[in-house]
């Protein structure tokens, strides 16, 4: 798919120029009139390049970018259809439908199937970290902080308040920090660490978060989404991002209490979640609905019974009766 979108690039790139610096060729090889205003049909030149770059910048993950290939098709469709009418009014010559072979039909099926693989890759069940289990430990072994620590181990160790953030321009990813910046006593309190997960580079994540005041809590960096879709959090669709509840809540959270908004960073359309993990398990979990959703955070973090055990713990209480309590966790929890 990557290779298709190259060649597709490199190609629009090629005719675009060639169109732009020798308006009248293409004409004049099908026997047809030169137009009248040769600076339309170069506009036309510069826009099929301008796709052309939009087709390199999609060969980098197709399933991703699956609206430039989108937007590059219905041209595709549309522009032969233009062409029919063309032709079957007299206004254009047979021979022009060359252009329209190279340009427009041989494209139909590779840039269909980009499409469909993309509807089943954002379709797909992710992998969810209750039902794989040994998969996602090894993932959460892999998701390592700016501090070197691996979630695995940070979860062995205490509870792990996992939160996922969306891009650093959102409003709401904003109001999370803050939000979690106030309440940060509180959530360690109950012997629980709080982790962000983010999309960003190391280095922009470390000026940002220092602007809130949390340069010190552990990050992660996971700019490919992996991570994310571990958690089984998903990319919105348009009403989970620019529905009309969330962009009143938008306003008042950017505007209203001055959380602002910023520059996008990361994919846009990924979705945000909070999970509670301790030594490898989900204990709890959030998947926001839509991006303006507001979890309560520190209802996420403390979890009874499963605080009593860590102040059992604390209190020095016989380690049989700390073992009765966590193996009645999971019947505590299912019922």
């Amino acid at each position: 798919m990557s290779r298709i979108l190259l060649l597709a690039g490199l190609y629009n790139l090629m005719w675009g120029a060639f169109v732009v610096l020798l308006p009248g060729v293409l004409f004049a090889w099908a026997g047809m009139a030169q137009p009248l205003y040769p600076e339309l049909w170069q506009c036309i030149g510069m826009i099929v390049g301008v796709y052309g770059i939009g087709y390199a910048v999609a060969a980098l993950d197709p399933a991703r970018h699956w609206p430039i290939v989108m937007v590059g098709l219905a041209g595709k469709v549309f522009g032969p259809i233009g062409f029919a009418m063309a032709l079957f009014n007299g206004r254009f010559a047979p021979e022009f439908g060359w252009v329209i072979l190279f340009n427009d039909l041989i494209w139909w099926v590779p840039f269909g199937l980009i499409l469909l693989h993309a509807r089943r890759r954002h379709l797909q069940q992710e992998t969810d970290i209750n039902r794989a289990p040994e998969e996602a430990e090894a993932l959460l072994q892999q998701a390592v902080t700016q501090e070197g620590e691996n979630l695995l181990d940070m979860s062995n160790e205490a509870p792990l308040l996992v939160v996922f953030l969306r891009h650093f321009g959102c409003t709401f990813c904003r109001e999370a920090i803050s939000e979690l910046a106030s309440k940060q006593a509180g959530i360690q309190a109950t012997g629980s660490k709080i982790v962000f997960v983010h999309m960003s580079a190391e280095q922009e994540a470390a000026d940002f978060f220092e602007e809130y005041g949390m340069s010190e809590v552990a990050r992660v960096s996971d700019p490919s989404g992996e991570v994310y879709r571990t958690f089984n959090l998903h990319r919105g669709n348009w009403r989970q991002l620019l529905g009309w509840k969330v962009l009143k809540r938008g306003l008042e959270a950017g505007l209203m209490r001055g959380h602002g908004v910023g520059l996008p960073a990361g994919d846009i359309r990924q979705m945000p979640g909070v999970f509670l993990i301790y030594r490898g398990e989900l204990l709890k979990s959030f998947r926001h609905k839509s991006a303006s959703d507001r979890p309560d955070y520190a209802a996420m973090a403390n979890i009874w019974p499963f605080n009593i055990t860590l102040s059992a713990l604390q209190s020095g209480i016989d380690e049989k009766v700390i073992g009765d309590i966590e193996t009645s966790l999971p019947q505590v929890r299912n019922n």
